[in-house]
Order: C-alpha cells, then structure tokens, then sequence
C-alpha cells in the first residue's frame, strides 16, 4: 500500500449523486416561483456545500431575500430524497472492499451536511469506511482541512502516510491546506481538464485504475 491512510471524497467521488441533488434544487426553486436548471448546468455549481450551491442556483444568490426559505426547502426535500437515484459509481464497492481488506484507515470527508454524510455512509459503505464527517457548525467545509483533521482524528491516526481522493479543484486545495497529497478521479463532477489545470498530479480514469495504483508496491 502506498499510503498510510486513504481520505475520500463522497459526491462524485464514491457515490454519483448529481440527479437527486439537481432535483431537490429545482423542486426548491420551482416552489418559489424560480426557473429551474438541467442536470449538467447543476453539475457545475456542486463541490462548496449545499448553501453554494442554492446560491448559485437562486438569481440573486444569497443576496436574494427568499434565499433561506429556499435553502430551507432544499435541505427538507433533500433529507427525504437523497437516495432515490444516488448510487456508488461502477467499481467503487469493489474497489474499497480490495483495500479495506488490507487493513488501510479509511475515511470519508465531504462537504455535504454532517448527518447526510453519515446516513448515506452507512447505506452504502457500512462495511469498508467506518469514519464519516461533512459540514456541520463545529466544522468548517472544504477546503478548509477540519473536516480532514476530525476524519484523521476519528481514525486515531495522524496525518503523516495520509492521502486525499476527491473529484474536484476544492479537494486538491483541501489537501493542500491539510498538508497531503491529492490524487484525482476523472469520473465524477469535473472533467480531466478541469482537474489538471486546477494543478491535479495524476488523473484516474477508473477505480479499478486506482485500486492499482494505491496497491502497488
């Protein structure tokens, strides 16, 4: 094993989530008289946590006085749907199966809502990532590295063999900031591009790909 500790990303990194996230915005929006979006314009305003991404989707954003009933909204509907299409992506349960059986610490750091991330953890990933922690009051959201820390933490490990897996330019800059490595996965929110010029070292195409990588000696 090539690390210590592995630290995911969950959205677009572990579980495709996009399709129930576009629609609890859209039902938000819609319910307060606003013009929806598709799924690929949504796509775009993920990776901040959920308030950005009202924001962005809201004209006016937080500026706009309706923005909390919005969010409000948004966060409801989302706690009753957020399992109605999301799923691990193709590759992903083998892939943390192989490496939980190697004994590797493994974690989950998101900056979806603290209790959202720990249910959806144990729905998908009840065996293999025993640690959980998104954003909450106690703890800041990507890239600020506290959610890293209280993971590493939780773990009872420290930061040193510690590495970050995410889909996005704010998972490179949370490992940036939490002093780690980063590597980055190509099948999720952001495109190849997207990722190297946000300065992303190695791009993974598969995880099959990246089971090899973490593996090899």
């Amino acid at each position: 094993m090539k690390y210590k500790t592995l630290i995911f990303d969950l959205d677009g990194t572990l579980l495709n989530t996009i399709t129930d996230l576009a629609t609890a915005v859209n039902y938000a929006l819609t319910k307060h008289g606003y013009p929806t979006h598709t799924e690929a314009a949504i796509l775009r305003m993920v990776g901040n946590g959920v308030e950005l991404l009202v924001a962005r989707a809201l004209p006016g954003g937080t500026e706009n006085p309706e923005f909390p009933a919005v969010l409000s909204d948004f966060r409801a509907y989302y706690e009753v749907h957020k399992m109605d299409a999301t799923a691990p992506y193709a590759g992903i349960p083998e892939l943390l199966d192989t490496l939980a059986a190697t004994g590797v610490p493994m974690a989950i750091v998101s900056n979806k809502f603290d209790a959202a991330v720990r249910e959806l953890a144990v729905r998908f990933f009840a065996t293999t990532l025993r640690v959980a922690v998104g954003e909450s009051e106690t703890v800041a959201k990507k890239p600020a590295p506290d959610a890293v820390f209280a993971a590493l933490r939780e773990l009872g490990v420290t930061a040193e063999g510690a590495v970050f897996i995410g889909d996005s330019e704010v998972d490179i800059k949370t490992a940036q900031n939490a002093g780690l490595p980063s590597l980055s996965v190509g099948w999720g929110f952001r495109t190849e591009a997207d990722l190297i010029a946000a300065g992303a070292a190695r791009v993974f195409a598969t995880p099959a790909e990246l089971g090899e990588y973490l593996l090899a000696d």
